[in-house]
């Protein structure tokens, strides 16, 4: 993958119509006074997930970011590098200590798996619903 521009440290790419995820980003976005973080929201034009290699599937399944040197992550990876680049790097290592590794992982991966139905987006049991741009999103 090419280098991209690196005047910020981590460019996430979030689902601005999910209620729960925007409370967060509202709030990293107050957080991120150096500006480190770069915000995407993958609900509006002109996003484009083949630009990252993807689909909207894709994006929609687990949060994802890209670092300056083109390198993707998803997950609690994402977690740990927006909260170091808002200065709690002390804490986010915390975070990759054993046992706490992996009950965030567990965490998250039940939170994607279950963020529609969460936050009222499910037409059905299961979950099955078209996100803002008229694709469908995996429950």
């Amino acid at each position: 993958m090419d280098t991209i521009e690196s005047s910020f440290d981590v460019e996430v790419f979030y689902d601005g119509e999910c209620p729960l995820c925007m409370r967060e980003i509202s709030m990293l976005q107050k957080m991120d006074r150096r500006e480190r973080i770069r915000f995407t929201d993958i609900s509006k034009a002109p996003f484009d997930p083949a630009t990252l290699g993807l689909t909207m599937d894709e994006m929609m399944k687990r949060i994802r970011a890209r670092l300056p040197n083109g390198e993707l992550i998803e997950g609690v990876e994402v977690f740990r590098r927006l909260y170091a680049a808002v200065g709690f790097e002390k804490a986010v290592e915390l975070t990759r200590l054993p046992g706490v590794a992996g009950a965030l992982e567990l965490g998250y991966s039940w939170f994607a798996a279950n963020r529609m139905r969460l936050t009222g987006r499910c037409e059905d049991a299961a979950c099955d619903v078209t996100n803002p741009r008229g694709r469908r999103a995996a429950s």
